[in-house]
């Protein structure tokens, strides 16, 4: 998948309100939301059927939920190795399951990235060294196969 393709179709989520559970360009999203959205503009039909989550999924439990999906429909990438597009999944805090995804737009320098964010919406964010400390994986998109 052409990490431009990604970052252009990520832009064209900016501004969509935050909405828990919610997937749909200009009226509302979360994290997850914008991701599954991106999915089916480049990709098709979402690969996974997504269950109704809480604000804290996984923390009860301390299964890596999210992470495991991501295992399973994404391909895993070496933390080091970032590229525009990557999807990136962030642990909140040290100890905490990982449940805060992105999409990389620039990686380096004045690197950045897009997520639908609580009291935000979906907004490029700059990657500061406080989010770059959080990542706990990188992911690319597949390859369509149709």
């Amino acid at each position: 998948m052409n990490g431009a393709d990604v970052v252009a179709e990520a832009r064209s989520w900016l501004g969509t309100p935050y909405v828990h559970q919610a997937s749909a360009r200009g009226a509302g999203a979360d994290c997850l939301g914008l991701l599954r959205g991106i999915w089916r503009s480049l990709i098709g039909p979402e690969p996974l059927k997504v269950p109704a989550y809480t604000p804290d999924w996984s923390e009860p439990s301390g299964h890596e939920e999210l992470m495991a999906a991501c295992d399973r429909c994404l391909v895993r990438k070496l933390l080091e190795a970032a590229a525009e597009g990557d999807v990136l999944l962030f642990r909140m805090r040290p100890g905490a399951v990982a449940k805060h995804l992105g999409i990389l737009v620039r990686p380096g320098p004045n690197a950045s990235f897009i997520h639908a964010y609580g009291g935000h919406g979906t907004v490029e964010s700059p990657l500061s060294e406080p989010w770059a400390e959080r990542i706990a994986a990188r992911y690319a998109f597949p390859e369509r196969t149709d």
